[in-house]
């Protein structure tokens, strides 16, 4: 129950961020679900991975190289999902942010506190 949650805020977050950044397009609510599911995916997969290969570069930025990172997954979510499209790396970086803060936000009003 708490996946299929994460995946409804990471979808309504990538939904959002579609209409706010303009670069980032969603073609359809379910486009978005699937982006959802997808960014979920990667975010649990690939982003461990990613943060300790670039650890050095990102103890050199004093964390600032987490938000590329970030952009990278997000970017590597689009290109697995049809209908989900980035136009290029600023509109990736700024979509990572406002899902990230969209997800945050929801995942604090939703959950439950004694989980």
């Amino acid at each position: 129950m708490r996946f299929l949650l994460r995946i409804l805020l990471n979808a309504v977050a990538v939904f959002l961020a579609a209409q706010l950044i303009p670069g980032i397009n969603v073609a359809s609510l379910g486009t978005a679900l699937l982006a959802g599911l997808v960014l979920g995916l990667v975010n649990a997969i690939g982003r461990p991975l990613l943060i300790l290969l670039t650890l050095p570069a990102t103890l050199l930025t004093m964390g600032l190289f987490i938000f590329v990172i970030n952009a990278a997954c997000l970017g590597l979510a689009a290109w697995f999902v049809p209908g989900f499209t980035i136009s290029g790396f600023w509109a990736a970086l700024f979509g990572a942010l406002v899902i990230s803060l969209i997800s945050w936000l929801l995942s604090a009003l939703l959950t439950d506190k004694n989980d």
